[in-house]
């Protein structure tokens, strides 16, 4: 029975080893999630369990699962592991007590890897201690490990006292001349500490603060701690304290110096000292010591993640020297060489999974080797178009018509800023296969996006005699029966649509290539799904929303990258400013005077707390004021996520057609939407987006040849939200604003999505270390290029697997 339990728990190991190396995402597989795996095997555990109590609270820990955050998942992944150890330990016991041939009497499934070891066994932690840390991630001893100094403060510099200058963190040797400690009248629960040092060459006091209800305490082991004739070495910043009108130590380490002491053991003074962030309950100085602690008990278990040659070849330093020098490097220049090996391997595991992913997708997948057509529907398309192509536009549609004649596969996103002209580089694509017999596709995730698609190609395609079928789920029965006939049948060469084309009722006769515009809303599962609806199917990854090339390189690493950086001939730069409370009756006056003129609109408002039902009501209630009062001789409408599809498309219908002149909305109109004659966005609460969303916005106007105008209203003036909106009154150039939006929020909140393929960054930063994501890039390809079954790389060939398979499944 002991060894039928002891598989069992061993099965619920390994899920949670897996889960834990795919980040807590609640990884899928063939059958089940991660959550209901563990529930449903933990429950086949009661008919050989005694203690059902304890498989009762393992069963309930994973019901929520699903909707926790990563904090709490990582907390109901280290609840669990004790249970099962705990479990384990008795089922040993029983084991002891009633011994069986053939048992395995020990199991070291707890203790042979960091991330498996809870750090709450790390001297000086405990379970009181280790709830703290769970505050800061930090569950296992390989968090502790991955725990990095947000900062450092260099105390080698030793220096006599009467050297001292101002601002300088130094360290100083000398003798406690004094001790005394200080009641302020007004703060008695306030005791100040402070402590005289001389070294031969001058004094200076040492001040510390004894606040709260241990105060007593505290200061009775400082006395003891600090005697009078001590030697000491302090380290801090040297400051100037106004009351003793001398020089003393800001935030000062002080360590007495005993007859054994030496200064390769300290911690806190002397040397380059490690600075983390912190929680309420812990200071620097216990992090110092328990990340130490952990070194000296489990540093031996460390084990090498990279191949000894790519170590060799890139000069990096072994993971165990890199991880004890990031947390206490013993110069400058060991720190910098720890922290490029770290961010290195960040940054090539990422690579490598893409670039695997990448070649698994192209196993049993070739090109189109599409052929170029002389006098071609293509050809007959550009020579039609009311207005010159951009050099930026022919030469990325020359990039992908080269994908498209080569024997390989295309993996390329198309990136552009706002009203460059991606959507006729898309249809020039699609016309491209067209010509060449296939049939093509675009999907977009919402139906105002699709709808906009669908009138730009109609516009360029009804006067060639090409139609194009329109496919969502508001599609009519009746309708989508005939579509699904046209595309079954190849008489329907071009349809537009949304996630609709991925049902299994569709089915196309020789589908060729799909454009898949803003891509980042759909899963990889989506994205991948296109692909079983033909034989060597090609993909063009769109987006409208300009991403850095270091974030698009991490998120997108298997595709190449195509940008189109310069705007259409006569477009006028759109005026943007930031107007005040008092400026809001200037601000409806020049929408008005815009109006009058013949032209049109937007008042957009925020999501409120993420919910569109509260950024719906607070739109609604402003339409209702302004329609009653600066508008009420104007037509206003009202659009937000929460009305019906039909009725979005009828306001939209109005407002193209200008039976609308300002449109009050949420930001359901933030991509894709494209009425030339609106000349006016004023943007509601504008600190709350970030800054790549306003400029999207914005791009709404400024779309035909009249001046437009973006007006920012905030709600908070603070000096860090108006310092933020300067930047959108300072450029137009999206990737200019891309790159600075993401360098203040990072790349998560960026995106303004959570999802499994944003890249785990614990140290690398996708804007400082740009130069080591190439290298990494370029080294991850090389490896797969060299050896694309990884056979030479038994380890990476398996973390990447285990990865790829996850990042598939979980998309």
């Amino acid at each position: 029975m002991s060894a039928v339990i002891q598989e069992k728990l061993k099965i619920l190991q390994s899920a949670i080893n897996y889960e834990i190396d795919q980040h807590y995402i609640n990884a899928k597989g063939k059958k089940n999630t991660f959550s209901n795996f563990i529930i449903q095997n933990a429950k086949t555990l009661s008919s050989v369990l005694n203690d059902k109590n304890q498989l009762k609270s393992l069963i309930n820990l994973f019901y929520a699962y699903p909707v926790q955050d990563i904090t709490a998942r990582m907390y109901t992944i280290h609840k669990a592991q004790e249970i099962l150890k705990e479990i384990s330990d008795k089922n040993k016991r029983s084991s002891i007590e009633t011994p069986q041939r053939g048992v395995s009497m020990t199991n070291k499934t707890f203790e042979k890897d960091p991330k498996k070891i809870d750090v709450k066994y790390v001297k000086g932690v405990g379970p009181k201690m280790s709830l703290v840390l769970n505050r800061l991630g930090i569950f296992s001893v390989n968090d502790l490990f991955q725990y990095y100094p947000r900062t450092y403060i260099d105390y080698q510099k030793q220096l006599p006292i009467k050297d001292l200058r101002l601002d300088d963190s130094v360290t100083i040797c000398g003798t406690i001349k004094s001790i005394k400690a200080y009641n302020p009248p007004k703060r008695k629960d306030l005791t100040i500490f402070t402590i005289c040092v001389e070294d031969g060459t001058g004094r200076i006091n040492i001040t510390k603060f004894i606040a709260g209800k241990f105060g007593r305490i505290i200061l009775a082991q400082y006395k003891k701690q600090y005697p009078v004739g001590a030697k000491v070495v302090c380290s801090g910043t040297v400051s100037f304290d106004k009351y003793s009108r001398s020089f003393s130590l800001t935030y000062p380490a002080i360590e007495v110096i005993y007859k054994d002491h030496s200064e390769d053991e300290s911690l806190n003074t002397s040397r380059i000292v490690p600075v983390y962030a912190l929680t309420e309950g812990i200071t620097e100085e216990f992090v110092r010591k328990i990340v130490s602690n952990g070194f000296k008990s489990y540093g031996s278990l460390i084990q090498e993640t990279l191949p000894k040659k790519i170590i060799k070849d890139e000069k990096l330093l072994d993971l165990k020297t890199s991880l004890a020098q990031i947390h206490f490097p013993e110069s400058q220049q060991l720190c910098e060489f720890a922290r490029n090996r770290i961010v290195f391997e960040e940054f090539f595991l990422m690579q490598l999974q893409l670039a695997y992913r990448r070649r698994l997708i192209d196993k049993n997948r070739t090109g189109l080797c599409l052929k170029e057509k002389e006098g071609g529907i293509l050809e007959k398309l550009i020579k039609s178009l009311p207005f010159e192509l951009t050099n930026a536009q022919k030469r990325v549609f020359n990039e992908i018509k080269s994908d498209l004649m080569n024997s390989k596969p295309m993996h390329r996103l198309l990136q552009g800023d706002v009203g460059s002209g991606k959507t006729i580089v898309a249809l020039m694509t699609l016309l491209f296969a067209l010509e060449n017999g296939y049939q093509t596709a675009l999907m977009a995730p919402t139906e105002i996006l699709v709808n906009q698609h669908l009138r730009r190609f109609q516009e360029y395609l009804n006067p060639l005699g090409i139609e194009v079928a329109l496919l969502t789920g508001s599609t009519p029965n009746k309708l989508k029966t005939e579509i699904y006939q046209g595309l079954s049948n190849g008489q329907i060469k071009i349809v537009v649509g949304t996630h609709a084309l991925i049902q299994e009722d569709v089915r196309f006769n020789n589908l060729g290539l799909v454009v898949i515009d803003e891509q980042h809303r759909f899963g990889v599962k989506q994205r991948d799904a296109l692909l079983q609806k033909g034989k060597n199917i090609e993909r063009l990854f769109m987006t409208a929303t300009p991403i850095p090339r270091t974030l698009a390189l991490a998120l997108h690493g298997d595709l190449e990258l195509s940008e189109i950086n310069e705007l259409p001939k006569g477009r006028i730069p759109i005026k943007t400013s930031t107007i005040q409370p008092m400026q809001r009756q200037k601000a409806f006056h020049l929408i008005c005077g815009e109006v009058a003129k013949g032209r049109q609109a937007y008042i957009v408002f925020p999501l409120i707390d993420e919910s569109e039902k509260l950024s719906a009501k607070a739109a609604t209630i402003e339409f209702e004021e302004l329609s009653k009062t600066v508008f009420k001789d104007l037509k206003v409408g009202l659009m937000h996520g929460e009305l019906p599809t039909a009725d979005k498309e009828k306001v939209m219908k109005l407002f193209v057609n200008n039976e609308i002149n300002v449109l009050v909305t949420t930001t359901v109109i933030e991509v894709g939407v494209d009425v030339q004659n609106a000349t006016v966005m004023m943007i509601e609460n504008a600190e709350r987006f970030g800054l790549s969303q306003l400029h999207q916005l914005r791009g709404r106007v400024g779309r035909g040849r009249e001046q437009a105008y973006c007006l920012l209203a905030p709600q908070s003036y603070s000096d860090e939200a108006m310092k933020r909106l300067s930047i959108m009154t300072q450029t137009n150039d999206g990737f200019i604003i891309s790159q600075e939006d993401l360098r203040i929020r990072g790349p998560g909140e960026f995106l303004g999505i959570k999802q499994s393929g944003l890249p785990d960054l614990r140290l690398a930063d996708l804007i400082g270390d740009a130069e080591v994501l190439d290298l990494a890039r370029k080294k991850a390809i090389q490896i797969i290029e060299e050896d694309p079954l990884l056979d030479g790389y038994p380890e990476l060939r398996q973390l990447v697997s285990e990865k790829s398979e996850t990042y598939v499944t979980a998309g």
